[in-house]
């Protein structure tokens, strides 16, 4: 019996890493027959690009495939354990290639998202000179996270997670490779070991294989000579539960959130629940959902139920008193509250109507008769004069104007006729009409 010889100590994932650019799986957008990228590779051009993607999508695959069909000089340099130091050491690396062979160098950077606004515009100069040709790796969102000067000058490439076909590919692939994977070992999985695999990578190629190879091990230190078979059970034991796919900073994050906000807006109490725990089981912040939900309660339900904002600010106050796990299920009976209430976005128009106004008319005087008056003087100059006190009144009412002149016909908040907005409807018409309700 034999292992695999190839750099024992590297980790599967990296042994087994494709050469050529047929070995790819996945990324079939990119990489399909005659697509963009595959022509450019297969013609040795080159180009400036940043790949984006989740994690074990191929990210570093594809700049190595670049560096190999292109044949440039080629530097590895990550966010996490490079700074500017390094950078100016493969510049000047740079520089004497070029001038030896007249070729630009080809710079990964792996995370580029993890440098800053002011690092990565290190990066620009020499881009534009066509000293090096940048490819950057990220698993967020480039919009957001590389500066436009050199978006601008790189392609933008989007990597999907792998399908649970393709990684199963990459499992037998890695049991068959006698030179790099195990294929010199008698060795047969079950169909539903290699299928809890598949589960726990979430489309992840290097944890697929990472996980492989420790469930191959760990049956090895159990087993004799002879053909190896791994069980379901066996793969359960060697591998801990992987934690939910989830980047709080990065583009899940929002996408996450966008799902619990659309799914409480659409009345879906289901869907509203699930969303909420596949946050908080990912490890979101709960009050950053609180406060999501409180909001929600004013934007989306407003005075169409007013007990929603009171229920969210309950929930919010709930876990800062009692924390996990116990407040997990107030945040549920939060989020099915708010989902189940009839909803009205009146209260949402009126704000941005009335922003628009302001900014549209500017700052209006205050109409005389309702402004302060505290001094003789500003009594004199009318301030205060003929207003009218409600209380006085019969229902506590009087008709009487509260709106600049040039604004006074303006109608910022439009009522719905949904729930407890229907009774403020009733009583703003009431008013309109001259009955002191």
């Amino acid at each position: 019996m034999s292992t695999p010889t190839e750099s024992p100590e590297a980790p599967l994932a990296e042994k087994i890493r494709p050469k050529r650019l047929e070995d790819m799986v996945g990324q079939k957008h990119l990489l399909g027959p005659g697509s963009f990228l595959s022509r450019a590779l297969e013609s040795g051009r080159v180009f400036s690009v940043i790949f984006w993607g989740p994690p074990g999508s191929g990210k570093t695959t594809l700049a190595r495939l670049m560096s190999g069909y292109t044949r440039l000089p080629f530097h590895s340099f990550s966010a996490v354990t490079s700074g500017i130091k390094e950078l100016r050491h493969i510049i000047e690396e740079a520089k004497i290639a070029k001038a030896r062979s007249g070729k630009p160098t080809i710079l990964f950077v792996d995370e580029i998202h993890r440098f800053n606004k002011a690092q990565q515009d290190a990066f620009l100069p020499h881009v534009e000179s066509g000293l090096i040709v940048l490819i950057g790796a990220t698993t967020q969102n480039p919009s957001f996270e590389v500066i436009p000067p050199l978006l601008s000058r790189a392609r933008v490439m989007v990597l999907n997670p792998l399908e649970k076909e393709e990684l199963k590919t990459l499992i037998h692939r890695a049991l068959k490779d006698k030179e790099s994977g195990f294929g010199m070992l008698d060795i047969e999985f079950a169909p539903d070991a290699i299928e809890h695999l598949v589960d726990y990578s979430q489309g992840d190629a290097r944890v697929a294989l990472n996980n492989l190879e420790a469930a191959v091990y760990f049956t090895l230190d159990g087993r004799g000579n002879g053909p190896i078979k791994v069980a379901l059970d066996d793969v359960e034991k060697a591998l801990s539960k992987k934690a939910l796919l989830y980047d709080k900073d990065g583009e899940e994050h929002y996408n996450l959130i966008s799902a619990f906000h659309k799914s409480l807006r659409g009345s879906d109490e289901q869907a509203s629940i699930y969303w909420l725990y596949r946050m908080l089981l990912a490890g979101e912040d709960p009050l950053f959902i609180g406060r999501r939900m409180i909001r929600f309660a004013a934007e989306d339900v407003g005075l169409a139920d007013p007990n929603a904002l009171q229920v969210a600010l309950a929930a919010f106050e709930s876990w800062q008193r009692l924390g996990p796990p116990e407040a997990e299920v107030i945040l549920a009976q939060a989020a099915a509250y708010l989902a189940s209430a009839p909803k009205s976005n009146a209260l949402y128009l009126a704000e941005r109507s009335v922003k628009e106004e302001i900014k549209r008319s500017g700052s209006q005087p205050v109409p005389l008769h309702i402004r302060n008056a505290p001094t003789t003087l500003m009594k004199r100059l009318g301030y205060g004069r003929g207003y009218l006190y409600p209380h006085n009144y019969s229902g506590g009412w009087v008709k009487q104007e509260y709106l600049p002149k040039k604004v006074k016909n303006r109608i910022f908040y439009r009522p719905t006729d949904r729930g407890f907005e229907r009774e403020v409807r009733k009583r703003m018409e009431g008013r309109r009409k001259g009955n002191r309700r």
